[in-house]
């Protein structure tokens, strides 16, 4: 149970202080300002709740490390569900903070999308390739830093300098997913477009993080270190 409750505590801080930077702050610090922020939450994370339970905050994350056999089941299905409370306990809290804020509620809290909901115009296909290969390279990144004992120590660092990486990049595409639970949250509430759009946000880096998992017991296979 500390495990579910850290996972609910890291996938809130991560969608509050990440989204929220979109939401309130956005305007003033930009793209790389959001990506920023949401490379320092889990960093955050990483350094807190995260040597309790492994920091995932991420169905996608935990669906690769159920993979590769460094996840029960019981405890992957626990993960996904306290990574989706924590996410809907976040995004409920956003909202409210921004209803009493003069900027009024915009109605997006950071939902993802694409199309006319993308910065850029992007296409469905293109969300979804992009967002898997985001993902993908996410996911190989976690398995890889995190594999060994002795690599254990800078994981967050890197995990966070990545996740900011592909904020700068993906932030004018889709406005960043990665992560299922930080997408379904913002479009439930909001509903409309951004509820219609969610669904790319939940396959995509599904299976970009599947086809990690599965590229990672590849290349380390019959490495001594693993």
């Amino acid at each position: 149970m500390k495990k579910y409750v850290c996972e609910f505590i890291g996938t809130f801080i991560l969608v509050l202080f990440g989204c929220g930077s979109a939401v309130l702050a956005g305007f003033a610090i930009g793209a790389q300002g959001i990506a920023i922020a949401f490379g320092l939450a889990i960093v955050a994370i990483a350094y807190s709740v995260g040597r309790i339970s492994g920091g995932h905050v991420n169905p996608a994350v935990s669906l690769a490390m159920f993979i590769n056999k460094k996840l029960s089941f019981k405890d992957f299905c626990g993960y996904v569900v306290a990574q989706i409370a924590g996410a809907f306990a976040a995004s409920g809290l956003l909202n409210l903070i921004v209803s009493m804020t003069q900027i009024g509620n915009n109605g997006l809290l950071g939902a993802n999308g694409f199309e006319a909901e993308s910065a850029v115009g992007l296409t469905m296909v293109g969300a979804l390739i992009v967002e898997a290969i985001a993902t993908f390279i996410f996911v190989l990144v976690i398995l890889g830093v995190t594999h060994n004992e002795k690599h254990s120590s800078n994981a967050g660092l890197v995990i966070g300098f990545v996740l900011t990486l592909i904020h700068i990049v993906l932030i004018p595409l889709t406005g960043t997913s990665v992560n299922p639970a930080r997408s379904l949250a913002p479009a439930v509430i909001v509903g409309g477009t951004a509820l219609s759009q969610v669904w790319v946000f939940l396959v995509a880096p599904l299976v970009g993080a599947a086809l990690a998992a599965f590229a990672w017991k590849f290349l380390a296979k019959n490495e001594e270190e693993i």
